[in-house]
């Protein structure tokens, strides 16, 4: 799409009223649309650190500067071929789209809500702080948009999230005042995607607006329920609908008393919420809207509010035990690959679950919620096939650096990553693997990639063939 057509497919009732709400602005907010996109990826800072990838990364990158973790590259550049994004070691994620996340303050251990998480942009930077401790909730109403939203968190490595196929009201109901963070990224209008998106103008409509800020209201509401005392609630949207923006955190500081604003991280491009596009409280001014104008991004939306009263972080932990079988084969397997942690944590005998030939390693908090359409409970560790444990792709891109010792670990740039995650065969050469034979975690400069079998100097491949690149 051209700079001049991205103007021309916007529709004209959606610019009459840009213009009304932007004054004088409105001619800066027009030219931004013939300004190229930008392109981002957010680091997975709970397997590397910024400064370790800056290192590492084999094309230009340059620092978001309101994400502490994000990064521009330029558009010739594919990211999703480099074997760093297929170890988890990033996300590619539009650069406004990054700021919710970043803004929502989670720690590690509290029980953490993501409610229309696919296709897991939040969702992976949520788990990614929770550093495998405590419990995160990652759902998707559609079942389509919940598979890909696991395979995206199976992709980071998280291993303590539980990801469910269910309605907002479902959830409402099974987790009264149940955690600490929740993050609802609504589903909206979508106008700051108008220049990313050519379809979302070609299909909106101002009745659009009427009826999903309908459905943010009640989304909003359950939302609050589920939220614990002390606990926070970020909201966020990517269009510029003031019904849906002001209005709608209007509507729920009018229906629970117990829920304020608060002041979000200052930046120089962030504008603040206009009291008149709510019902005038001027605590909406907290508020933060981005426009693609003042920075170099797309239009978001965000508040952050939170319940009154005192957090409390009392968890029930888990507490299951697998059978002896399962016990057997899966501790032989641990053995063989030199198992020393998992996520850079002690393995917990407690959370493994086996169903049928399945084995599972559940969340820390305790996720026995009876009668949830869910996808996944904790992390998928692999199979229990006739006298042996077979491990799955999960499980490895769960292993930090240096978890286990039975590692190939090769340069980012060496072409054989590449085969590997095509299903080839590899030749590893002498001194390169620390095990003479069996199973082995190959890597990319010592952040596991997947699985493979050593046998006299050739690695067979392990790397499932619905991953394959």
């Amino acid at each position: 799409m051209g700079d001049l057509s991205r103007i021309e497919i916007l529709p004209q009732a959606f610019l009459s009223r840009m213009r009304e709400m932007l004054g004088d602005e409105y001619e800066e907010f027009l030219e931004s649309y013939q300004k190229p996109r930008t392109y981002g990826l957010r680091v997975n800072t709970s397997k590397i650190t910024c400064e370790e990838f800056e290192k590492l990364v084999p094309f230009p990158v340059t620092r978001i500067p309101w994400t502490e973790n994000g990064y521009f590259y330029s558009e010739d550049v594919r990211p999703s071929r480099c074997p760093m994004y297929q170890a988890g070691l990033y996300y590619l994620q539009e650069p406004s789209a990054m700021t919710p996340a970043a803004c929502l303050p989670v720690n590690p251990g509290e029980s953490v809500l993501d409610l229309c998480a696919a296709p897991g942009g939040k969702a992976t930077a949520l788990g990614a702080a929770l550093k495998g401790q405590g419990l995160l909730i990652a759902n998707d109403i559609s079942t389509s948009r919940a598979r890909a939203l696991l395979r995206n968190l199976e992709l980071f490595g998280i291993s303590n999230s539980f990801v469910t196929n269910e309605t907002p009201a479902r959830l409402a109901e099974q987790f009264p005042e149940f955690f600490h963070k929740i993050l609802l990224d609504a589903p909206c209008s979508g106008e700051g995607m108008f220049r990313k998106e050519e379809a979302l103008a070609k299909d909106w409509t101002p009745e659009k607006s009427h009826e999903l800020a309908r459905i943010q209201r009640e989304l909003i509401l359950q939302s609050a329920d589920m939220l614990r005392p002390g606990g926070l609630l970020l909201y966020s949207t990517c269009t510029f609908a003031p019904e849906e923006d002001e209005g709608t955190i209007s509507y729920l500081l009018e229906q629970r008393e117990n829920m304020e604003l608060l002041e979000l991280p200052a930046y120089e491009g962030f504008s603040p919420g206009v009291p008149e596009w709510g019902n005038g409280n001027e605590n909406l001014r907290k508020c933060v809207r981005i426009f693609p104008h003042k920075m170099n991004g797309e239009g978001h939306f965000l508040a952050l509010m939170k319940k009154q009263g005192q957090p409390d972080m009392v968890q029930q932990p888990s507490s299951v035990r697998p059978d002896a079988n399962t016990r057997k084969w899966l501790e032989l397997f641990l053995e063989e690959i030199g198992l020393q942690t998992l996520g850079g944590k002690a393995f917990d005998w407690n959370r493994v679950e086996t169903r049928g030939d399945k084995v599972y390693y559940l969340p820390p908090v305790n996720t026995g919620f009876r009668g949830l359409t869910f996808l996944r409970n904790g992390l998928y560790l692999g199979d229990l096939k006739k006298n042996r444990f077979e491990p799955s792709q999960p499980f490895a891109l769960a292993l930090y650096k240096n978890d286990v010792k039975a590692v190939i670990s090769l340069p980012v740039a060496d072409s054989r990553l590449t085969r590997y995650l095509k299903g080839e065969t590899l030749l590893i050469e002498e001194g390169e693997a620390r095990g003479k034979k069996g199973w082995h975690l190959l890597c990319a400069e010592g952040y596991p990639l997947g699985f493979g079998k050593l046998v006299n100097g050739t690695l067979k491949n392990k790397y499932p063939a619905g991953w394959r690149v």
